[in-house]
């Protein structure tokens, strides 16, 4: 005599789950066709990526709860310092790095931006990460503000080769070559920051896609669209710094909601 009732509020909990998806899905489908109607009207448009776009392709962040920061620590790892002190250490997290990054493809989001530059509607995209997938996807004008994995330098001679395999020889001088990424303690390369900043100011709209602008200097870009009167939108899970001076917000995942934009 138990199961219409137990029946009745399964029912009742599908129904709700049902009309929280279509919920979800309306007000989604609205603000991406408020983003879109951004992106036409207020050109050019310049698009900071962080984290948050890369981890759809199976590449861990590194502040969440879960990230990389939760199980390794970043001054015994990720220091200019702890890299002069021991590079052998170093080299064998990168190498860990390497593999998840040999076996991550560019997603829907990575796709979407290339296309959306192609078509003369992105300007440039300017990255926080390192792991190349905003090229491989297509894209062409990318500024790696936080440096890149697939290159590697010697703090001894200044040379840079691309990184072919972790914790390379030097072929000028035989030093071991650092990674060719920014670490702790380090300067972002020259010209990177330079140049990210000229492109947000001169942006008619700010695009942030998984990012939750808490790392400067590059967490300050969007001031610098603000200052010039241009725009910003986020899509980002989660809060970010500048979501109540965003023009939009959307808070959904970077694939989903860029390549619905791919229609205007």
């Amino acid at each position: 005599m138990w199961a219409t009732p137990c029946a009745s509020v399964s029912a009742k909990r599908t129904r709700t789950s049902v009309l929280k998806r279509k919920s979800f899905t309306t007000r989604h489908s609205t603000t991406v066709s408020e983003l879109g109607k951004l992106l036409l009207e207020r050109q050019p448009c310049v698009v900071l990526t962080g984290a948050g776009i890369s981890t759809e392709s199976g590449i861990p962040d590194f502040r969440s709860p879960s990230g990389i920061w939760a199980q390794y620590d970043p001054m015994e790892y990720a220091t200019i310092d702890a890299f002069r002190r021991d590079p052998v250490k170093v080299w064998e997290f990168y190498a860990l790095r390497l593999e998840a990054l040999a076996r991550a493809e560019p997603n829907a989001g990575h796709v979407a931006l290339a296309e959306l530059e192609r078509r003369g509607l992105v300007r440039a995209v300017v990255t926080q990460n390192i792991d190349g997938l905003h090229q491989r996807a297509g894209s062409r004008e990318v500024i790696e503000v936080h440096g890149s994995i697939r290159t590697a330098e010697c703090l001894a001679c200044g040379e840079e080769t691309a990184l072919e395999q972790a914790m390379p020889a030097c072929p000028r001088c035989g030093e071991v070559m650092k990674p060719g990424v920014v670490m702790f303690g380090e300067l972002l390369p020259p010209g990177a920051m330079e140049r990210a900043t000229e492109l947000a100011r001169e942006a008619g709209l700010l695009l942030v896609v998984g990012s939750a602008l808490e790392v400067y200097p590059v967490a300050g870009l969007p001031e610098e669209t603000l200052s010039a009167g241009g725009a910003l939108a986020i899509v980002n899970r989660g809060p970010t710094a500048y979501d109540g001076r965003a023009d939009l917000k959307v808070d959904a995942g970077a694939g989903e909601t860029l390549s619905r934009l791919l229609p205007v």
